[in-house]
């Protein structure tokens, strides 16, 4: 007697939407929430209510980046300068937060510093390019789309979306763009130039996304610990938020970057290289953000602190736990793994 089947189009579905919302809300929640410097640090009901924005102006980006690279075949080189490119486009035009050099004296001490790395002629501060376009690649698309997938690792290289969910995540994140640009370019320093040149770094930024040559053929040796991966990538991430804002650090925070690039590029090209690596990257990062929100100061005046340190701690037991997941899920995908 023929044994009947289940149909499993449904649950491949039901996955795929999950995997799109969990990053939708991961994304914004790594790039502003973790690291606890809000107003609305304290206060979940504005913390959710926050999200109605974040997520069409982040998460919608995490899942289109993620979508374009895994529709075109393509990897984690276009995954990274995709999210420079959208880096540049949010910091640059739309809350042109990247040419607001003005100090705020009302801040707290690390909103107060002087911007002592002003590149003459462009208007922009080194330093905080840095920490815009950086902190944008690093947390809220890149690491965000990686801890998803590894979440769902058996649909990690396929497509999540039809072309009705593609639109509608065209149209929600365009929507918030909108509206943030609504709000802050009446404030705005930002000169033509320096919007036009912002457009201009995007656009060449998302050209080299789609001309990057694939990785060359697997190198000998085998790929070191996922364990090692995860402590390597941590240091520098500490690194990236805690050098100074001086030329020196900026100095020392960009050839660590690069250093690091460079040696997890050769490390992924050895033989038992896989997602747990990848895992370790991006969960490092998480781990990083949360933890150092512990030293952070939130804006305004009225966030209790005792409350600022629970929130914080919930903050980081969610990663935690996240990552825990992620890591089981892919262990039972690639049993293995190193």
């Amino acid at each position: 007697m023929p044994v009947p089947s289940t149909p499993a189009a449904p649950a491949r579905v039901r996955h795929r939407w999950a995997a799109v919302a969990g990053l939708l809300v991961l994304s914004p929640i790594s790039a502003e929430y973790l690291i606890g410097y809000g107003e609305s640090t304290g206060r979940p009901l504005e913390l959710l209510a926050g999200l109605l924005i974040l997520a069409p102006l982040y998460g919608t980006v995490a899942v289109l980046i993620r979508e374009t690279t895994r529709r075109t075949g393509r990897g984690w080189p276009t995954i990274l300068l995709l999210s420079a490119a959208f880096g540049v486009i949010q910091a640059g035009l739309v809350d042109q937060s990247l040419f607001d050099n003005e100090v705020d004296a009302d801040g707290p001490d690390w909103a107060t510093q002087a911007l002592v790395t002003l590149i003459p002629g462009l208007g922009v501060d080194a330093a905080s390019s840095l920490n815009y376009v950086g902190g944008h690649v690093i947390w809220s698309f890149a690491a965000p789309i990686a801890v998803v997938e590894s979440c769902a690792p058996r649909i990690a290289s396929r497509r999540w979306l039809g072309s009705v969910g593609v639109g509608v995540m065209v149209s929600l994140w365009a929507l918030s763009a909108a509206l943030v640009f609504n709000d802050t370019a009446a404030d705005s320093t930002a000169g033509p130039a320096q919007l036009i040149g912002a457009a201009v770094v995007a656009v060449a930024l998302i050209a080299a996304a789609f001309t990057v040559r694939p990785a060359k053929a697997p190198s000998s040796g085998r790929a070191p610990s996922w364990w090692l991966v995860g402590g390597v990538t941590g240091v520098v991430w500490c690194a990236h938020q805690l050098l100074p804002v001086t030329w020196a650090g900026v100095t020392v925070n960009v050839v660590a970057v690069v250093a690091l690039g460079r040696l997890l590029l050769r490390w992924s090209r050895r033989r038992g290289w896989g997602r747990r690596h990848v895992l370790a990257v991006a969960g490092s990062a998480l781990l990083v953000r949360a933890g150092l929100s512990f030293l952070v100061e939130p804006l305004g005046d009225d966030v209790d602190s005792t409350v600022k340190y629970a929130v914080n701690a919930a903050m980081l037991g969610g990663v935690a736990a996240l990552l825990l997941m992620a890591a089981h899920r892919v262990r039972r995908q690639e049993p293995s793994a190193c």
